[in-house]
């Protein structure tokens, strides 16, 4: 099998990650029965996701230059992965993010601070600009400044490489990116601020993915959790549900489609199959604890999708 080749443009977050019998509400303070300290971010997720998933992978994200940019270092070379872009800054602080998870039903809130990975430069974006040509697949997110996304974006584009966009956080996005947008990957929430109006019915997701089309994008993938995935573009449209697995923490769910995506288009494998390995890689991330480290391998890819 020949590799694809990836390029994820996206942030190197530390995840602060507690797990406790239920999630607090406003005011409350509950006891946690986990702590965990290590990798994440959606860019850094994603990257590991499809590195794990079998791509030849390059990451590109900013750090800073502080007690948690070891990890990030150690981390991408712990997966084997290139570091030659991994851009520090001598001001910011890395990314970090707090995340509380339900132990009972593996559901999460999040709050992230982006630190670093929001002052990315085009002089970094040029640096690397051989590795997004030289692609088969861009994958990017919006924890990473807009600008900053904007022209590595352009530089695909301009160069025929095709571009993934998850969403996330949920955040606008300008019609001239959208146009360019070769694979969107909202999911309810994040189509509904993008859109301007609630998607939260099977006809919501129709309009919205009309919506997205009307705009220039050329396929709308919505990731809706335990559903699976919906998938809508000019000529069709259905749903591809997701695997039968037990939930564990659904933390990186979202992280681990997109890689495994990536993966799927970089091998040219045909759209469908493509949205089934993606739920495959979503499935497998939710049994285990954890963003990047819960992240699949190809061989357990490969033997769920055989099983099913």
């Amino acid at each position: 099998m020949v590799k694809g080749k990836v390029c994820v443009l996206g942030s190197f977050i530390v995840d602060l990650m507690m797990r406790a019998p239920r999630l607090p509400v406003p005011g409350e303070t509950v006891k946690g029965t986990i702590f965990k300290i290590g990798p994440g971010g959606k860019g850094s997720n994603q990257g590991v996701a499809a590195h794990r998933a079998g791509a030849d992978t390059t990451m590109i994200t900013k750090i800073g230059n502080d007690e948690f940019a070891p990890i990030a270092l150690n981390s991408f070379e712990g997966e084997g992965m290139i570091t030659d872009y991994i851009f520090k800054d001598e001001t910011a602080d890395t990314g970090a993010a707090l995340i509380m998870v339900d132990e009972n039903t593996g559901q999460n809130k999040i709050i992230v601070t982006l630190g670093a990975s929001d002052k990315l430069t085009q002089e970094e974006i040029d640096l690397a600009s051989e590795q997004i040509i030289n692609s088969d697949i861009l994958l990017i997110q919006l924890e990473t400044n807009f600008d900053a996304l904007e022209y590595a974006v352009s530089i695909a584009y301009a160069n025929e490489v095709p571009i993934i966009l998850n969403p996330a956080p949920a955040d606008m996005v300008s019609d001239e990116v959208l146009a360019r947008i070769d694979y969107l990957t909202p999911n309810e929430s994040e189509a509904s601020v993008l859109c301007g109006f609630p998607v939260k019915t099977d006809e919501d997701l129709r309009k919205a993915g009309l919506y997205f089309l009307d705009k220039g994008v050329k396929n709308v993938i919505f990731t809706l959790g335990e559903k699976g995935a919906f998938l809508m573009n000019r000529t069709q449209q259905g749903m591809f549900p997701a695997f039968d697995v037990n939930i564990i923490d659904t933390t990186g769910a979202g992280d681990a489609f997109n890689g495994g995506l990536a993966v799927a288009l970089a091998e040219k494998m045909p759209l469908d199959q493509a949205i089934t390995f993606a739920n495959a890689v979503g499935a497998l991330n939710v049994t285990k604890i954890g963003t990047a480290p819960a992240m699949p391998f190809r061989e357990e890819i490969n033997l769920l999708i055989e099983e099913n």
